[in-house]
């Protein structure tokens, strides 16, 4: 039988006490390995491991990715790197390219280094269905992509570039996940920034009218966290050399869109509230670098990875509302 999991490895998670990062540590965690969360908490939140530090198997390196010397404390003795931390948000970027692009380019270098300098063979790392751009063509291919939208978007490419280059010139395996709009367990629903399905969750269990930027037409291949989960493990001890200095698209293979998603919200909700039922949203403006529809081919990663998203949209969210109900209301 294929081995799916990573066992009894000593594991770095970068961007580990993040809302992907944490759920990874978790999971490794059941599986015999030492993890090393490495963290600034810019972004991330010691909630979410405050019950992984119980754990004698994990490790919180307290350091931030564009400082090399914290990079090279945090992959000692390593021997798999799953690299999450970055700034995410495409508007973040559009506001503050400087440091959008101070962390995700040169602190993705400064970790792709330090692994390689620590002889850490295999580095996956979080790419962006945002690579995509404003290429037309959907379901969205790993081989064609468009011109960027954003400052985030750029660095997300950008990410894909020093990976093969150092692939190329130091020998190191990488292989690149394009992420198309991950949710779940633990995803922050506040502030500016917060992702569209937890926003949306708090505001409706607030009594408050979610707002759509646009239409409510645009649409997303939204992805679960444990196919998240999956796809890192599988990346991490694949020995198919077709996978090494590859990218994939890690989501379910289906879109809804944003009007969609509200009714598919309420419908679950009101199992908890039946006031829910009655919220209408509220129509705004679209945002700037904004992709209008998104939709992943998964086969390349059916193929070469044996990927298989254990959650399509709807289970997925039905899991997701339920833990936010519990920790949100």
């Amino acid at each position: 039988m294929l081995e799916r999991v990573i066992h009894n490895k000593k594991v770095l998670v970068t961007g580990g006490a993040g809302f992907i990062g944490s759920n990874l540590c978790e999971e490794l965690l059941k599986n015999e390995n030492k993890v090393v969360c490495f963290d600034n908490f810019s972004t991330g939140k010691r909630e979410n491991i405050i019950e992984l530090v119980k754990n004698p198997n994990f490790i919180l390196i307290e350091g931030d990715i564009r400082n090399y010397e914290d990079c090279q404390k945090a992959v000692k003795g390593c021997e798999i790197v799953l690299h999450q931390a970055a700034l995410g948000s495409v508007p973040r970027s559009i506001i503050d390219p400087i440091t959008t692009t101070d962390v995700n380019i040169g602190g993705f270098v400064k970790m792709l280094f330090a692994a390689k300098e620590e002889g850490i063979k295999r580095f996956v790392y979080a790419a962006s269905s945002s690579t995509y751009g404003d290429h037309p063509d959907l379901p969205k291919v790993e081989e064609k992509i468009g011109n960027p939208l954003s400052p985030y978007a750029i660095t997300k490419f950008a990410n894909e570039l020093y990976a093969q280059n150092f692939s190329k010139i130091f020998g190191i395996e990488t292989i690149g996940l394009r992420y198309f709009n991950v949710f779940g367990r633990r995803q922050d629903p506040n502030g500016d920034y917060a992702a569209v399905i937890p926003k949306f969750v708090k505001h409706l269990i607030d009594h408050e009218s979610p707002v759509i930027n646009g239409d409510g037409t645009h649409s997303r291949d939204f992805t679960y966290i444990d196919n998240v989960i999956q796809i890192n493990q599988l990346a991490a001890i694949t020995n198919n050399k077709k996978a090494l200095n590859q990218v994939f698209n890690v989501a379910c293979g289906e879109n809804n869109n944003l009007n969609q998603l509200l009714e598919y919200l309420k419908e679950y909700l009101t199992n908890f509230d039946g006031e829910i039922k009655y919220m209408k949203a509220i129509y705004g403006s679209e945002r700037d670098g904004d992709v209008k529809h998104s939709l992943a081919s998964i086969e390349k990663a059916k193929k070469i990875l044996d990927y298989n998203p254990t959650h399509l949209f709807k289970a997925g969210l039905k899991e997701a509302i339920e833990w936010y109900w519990e920790n949100l209301s």
